[in-house]
């Protein structure tokens, strides 16, 4: 016999254990991508000089630099827990959405990993 509520037993992870790290990822990945595309629109509206040069010394900024990576770091996190629920849901074959599954993990990390290695570039001036 337990001595916990109906509540204490439903707000627990429930029987795969997984559900609520991915609730939460979603959540705070959102809430962190509200701030930093505001970030974005505001720095896009205050900037006049949209010339190859002009951007490129934006992106030199440290901190704006840094302000980028995280924006194309927490969409790529984002993106990812958003298609693998898609694929979760509506893939019904297992060897099919096993397969969409690790393709999408591949392809998320693959333009993460482009994203962060062209910012890197800009922004040590290489």
């Amino acid at each position: 016999m337990s001595l916990r509520t109906p509540l204490g037993r439903v707000l627990g992870l429930g029987a795969a254990k997984d559900g609520t790290s991915h609730f939460w990822g979603q959540r705070v990945s959102a809430l962190a991508l509200l701030f930093l595309g505001s970030w974005f629109v505001i720095s896009l509206s205050t900037t006049t000089d949209f010339s190859h040069g002009a951007v490129i010394a934006e992106v030199q900024r440290p901190i704006n630099g840094i302000l980028l990576l995280l924006l194309l770091v927490t969409m790529a996190y984002h993106s990812l827990l958003g298609v693998q629920v898609v694929i979760e849901d509506y893939v019904h074959s297992h060897a099919l959405k096993l397969a969409a599954l690790v393709v999408s993990r591949f392809v998320h990390v693959l333009f993460a990993a482009a994203a962060i290695y062209s910012i890197l570039k800009i922004g040590l001036g290489a």
